[in-house]
């Protein structure tokens, strides 16, 4: 058993219309679903990710509003990886966000820079043969594009027993710090690092958990938490989250992980080519709508 990569990441904002506006426009990702929270469901859920919705690129956000910034430390990942195609991609954002003010750091194949509420970003030149998944923009050359996610940078306490722990239990391979491997379509790898000297808070620009895909159904997350329990790790037990079933455990240095199944998907209440367009709701939320929208942020019109 091993993942099919990573299925979705999920961070916290406190200004979704901001966070919107960065994904969209300077990152050119797609919004592919304005939905809610399903635990706190006054707050939103929004899902940014390529042309067709696909796990392996989609980015999403919790809106907590009045949070301060997140205190970094063990047990939190803190910069996700983003492949790229070349040097030339690198050049094209190390300009473009310079044009947005936003900075960057450019080694060895890479670029570093965060976004307004100083989550890390890193776009890496990776060469890979899976497919990439890009989002079409007005203003942002497709072969310039984010083409996936590449894995995340995480704080430790202690690297290498963190990358060990998940590379038993998930079946991965690297050393050291490194935990790494590839599903049957997609790659995934975790870079643990030392962990400042202070305690992890959730707050504005935290990832707040990280989620990978099963293979198949609820069969395979069924077997993935059967695994996890056995390893002494406290799984929840399946969660309808409507789109997908998901399964929810951390591993012992505190990060929080799911598996999630590659469906039913987001086409399941919406058509391809309009989603993101309108406010969808799991149906077991449907009768309580107009509460639920008096609730949420207002987002700019063309959102």
């Amino acid at each position: 058993m091993i993942p099919d990569g990573l299925h979705h990441i999920t961070c916290v904002t406190v200004d979704a219309r901001a966070c919107v506006d960065f994904y969209t426009r300077v990152l050119g990702l797609k919004l592919v679903k304005k939905t809610i929270n399903q635990d706190v469901p006054t707050v939103w859920h929004l899902f940014f990710g390529d042309d067709n919705a696909s796990p392996g690129m989609d980015l999403t956000f919790f809106e907590f509003q009045g949070l301060p910034p997140v205190v970094a430390g063990s047990g939190a990942a803190h910069t996700i990886r983003w492949r790229v195609a070349n040097e030339d991609a690198l050049d094209f954002w190390e300009r473009r966000l310079a044009e947005e003010r936003v900075g960057t750091q450019r080694e060895n194949g890479s670029l570093h820079f965060s976004d307004r509420e100083s989550l890390g970003h890193e776009l890496i030149v990776a060469g890979t043969d899976e497919p990439p998944l890009t989002a079409t923009s007005n203003d942002l050359p497709e072969e310039f594009a984010l083409r996936g996610f590449d894995g995340l940078r995480i704080h430790s306490n202690d690297p290498d027993q963190s990358a060990a722990t998940v590379r038993n239990l998930l079946g991965l391979a690297g050393d050291g710090p490194v935990a790494e491997g590839k599903g049957p379509s997609r790659s995934a790898k975790l870079l643990f690092e030392e962990a400042p000297p202070t305690n992890h808070i959730q707050g504005a620009g935290a990832i707040h958990h990280i989620a990978w895909a099963a293979t198949e159904g609820d069969g395979d997350l069924e077997a993935w938490r059967l695994k996890i329990a056995n390893a002494g790790l406290r799984p929840t037990e399946m969660i309808d989250r409507f789109w997908f079933h998901s399964v929810y455990f951390r591993t012992p240095d505190g990060l929080l992980h799911e598996f999630a199944t590659p469906g039913p998907g987001f086409t399941i209440d919406e058509p391809l080519e309009s989603l993101g367009s309108k406010i969808v709701l799991p149906p077991k939320f449907e009768p309580h709508r107009a509460q639920i929208e008096a609730a949420l942020t207002p987002l700019p019109p063309d959102a």
